[in-house]
């Protein structure tokens, strides 16, 4: 495998293991099928550039939300709508490139959790 493949994989990994996803939740966020998420996990493909920054950027969040959530609560945070969010959900704002307003939310939870 080389290392590209590699980081992919592990994101993948990160993903299920501290953010409670699923190949069918990376799927959803990617916009691309469960089939297709297998194959970046075996190693059989890669990303697009987009989709790579998307992955990225979701596990960056998840990372952030481990800090606070078991895998599962991130999970339901990311799926939920959010009040943080103005209504709308975390996985929405991520596949539409609007990860800064998930971080900002995040960085909000954090100021709370440390009055």
């Amino acid at each position: 495998m080389g290392i590209a493949i590699d980081v992919v994989a592990d994101t993948i990994d990160v993903l299920r293991r501290r953010g409670g996803l699923t190949g069918v939740d990376v799927a959803n966020v990617a916009d691309v099928s469960k089939a297709t998420v297998s194959r970046w996990t075996t190693g059989k493909g890669s990303p697009q550039p987009r989709t790579q920054l998307v992955l990225s950027d979701l596990r960056y969040v998840v990372d952030r939300l481990a800090e606070f959530y078991s895998p599962d609560e991130t999970r339901v945070w990311l799926y939920s709508r959010n009040a943080l969010l103005n209504g709308e959900r975390a996985l929405d704002l991520i596949h539409e490139s609007r990860t800064e307003e998930v971080l900002s939310a995040i960085e909000r939870l954090a100021a709370g959790a440390y009055m």
